[in-house]
């Protein structure tokens, strides 16, 4: 647990590091040109509106150049792109699954169900669960409309609609961020030390984890978690990471002192990060839930069938075994 802890801790003041060192600037006074504008009256033959600055001058890191990035404006100003790849990264994954589903089938039990149940996740780790995933779906989705709605779904809204559905997406996005903060450091600590590499993983990837049902069928060795977990686990805590780090960032810019440019690469990650949790959590909801039968049982009672145990978790299963800790509860 503790070595777990260290890793964990690393990864995350170094994103925290890398995050001040962008944005460590002494700050100075500097000309700028958007302001909020003052509109005066005056009076004459023809009575006009000017608008004046309402505070000429901003606090700002003497070093904003006077040119922003222009990489990464590049890569922010493909929006065409952007609004593509993080639909893709949901929708089009979705139906590559459910393609790949009515060909190849679901991996079912080959002795079908026991009926005895095995104690896999506690009440407190299917809570934490849940306390991520559930605001982890609502920044997915809400990301959609924020990343790519002008192009998906502005144009057939009228302008009231888009207003208020653009509106509602930017509240509930930033209200969201909290929980699923909570639930992604819970499961980090909680978790990592069952997620660490080891050598019969390799096997599971050339079989794909037995999931394939054409040819000869196979059920690779597995720990508590099975290769497929363990890469869905370190993904989701980079980049995961990277998204906390980012948001948090862009939410506080007076906190971080960001300059333009880090604000646009703070973006960047943010974006680049959501498009790939947004692909493996696809990946991870339809084998929970579709792809293995019996295994959305885990984290919604926190018991798995013994059957489902022994296929997909041959030596977690043995382990409990040996230790006396399989209980035949029906």
């Amino acid at each position: 647990m503790s070595k777990a802890i260290r890793w964990f801790s690393l990864i995350v003041l170094s994103l925290f590091a890398s995050s001040y060192a962008l944005a460590d600037e002494v700050a100075t006074l500097q000309p700028q040109q958007w302001q909020t504008i003052e509109e005066h009256a005056i009076a004459g033959d023809i009575p006009e509106i000017r608008g004046m600055p309402a505070q000429p001058e901003l606090l700002m890191p003497a070093s904003v150049p006077e040119q922003a990035d222009e990489s990464i404006l590049a890569y922010l100003g493909a929006t065409d792109s952007i609004a593509f790849l993080l639909f893709a990264s949901l929708f089009g994954v979705t139906i590559v699954f459910i393609a790949f589903v009515m060909i190849n089938g679901v991996s079912k039990l080959d002795n079908g169900f026991s009926g005895k149940l095995i104690k896999r996740w506690s009440g407190l780790s299917v809570s934490v669960h849940w306390l991520g995933a559930i605001p982890c779906i609502l920044l997915m989705l809400t990301g959609l409309v924020l990343g790519g709605g002008r192009l998906y779904f502005e144009p057939g809204m009228n302008a009231g609609a888009w207003s208020a559905l653009a509106g509602l997406s930017s509240g509930l996005h930033e209200l969201m961020a909290w929980p699923f903060i909570l639930g992604y450091l819970l499961m980090i600590i909680m978790w990592a030390p069952k997620q660490f590499p080891a050598s019969y993983d390799l096997k599971w990837f050339a079989v794909l984890g037995g999931y394939i049902n054409m040819g000869k069928k196979q059920h690779p060795d597995a720990g508590f978690a099975n290769a497929g977990e363990k890469l869905w686990f370190w993904v989701f805590a980079i980049f995961g990471g990277v998204m906390v780090v980012s948001g948090l960032t862009m939410m506080f810019p007076a906190t971080f002192e960001v300059t333009k440019n880090t604000a646009n690469l703070m973006l960047l990650l943010h974006i680049g990060s959501t498009i790939i949790i947004s692909a493996f959590s696809v990946v991870h909801i339809f084998m929970a839930t579709v792809m293995s039968e019996g295994g959305m049982s885990n984290m919604t009672s926190g018991y798995c069938d013994e059957n489902w145990a022994k296929q997909h978790h041959n030596l977690w299963f043995n382990d409990l075994k040996k230790a006396g800790k399989v209980q035949n509860q029906t």
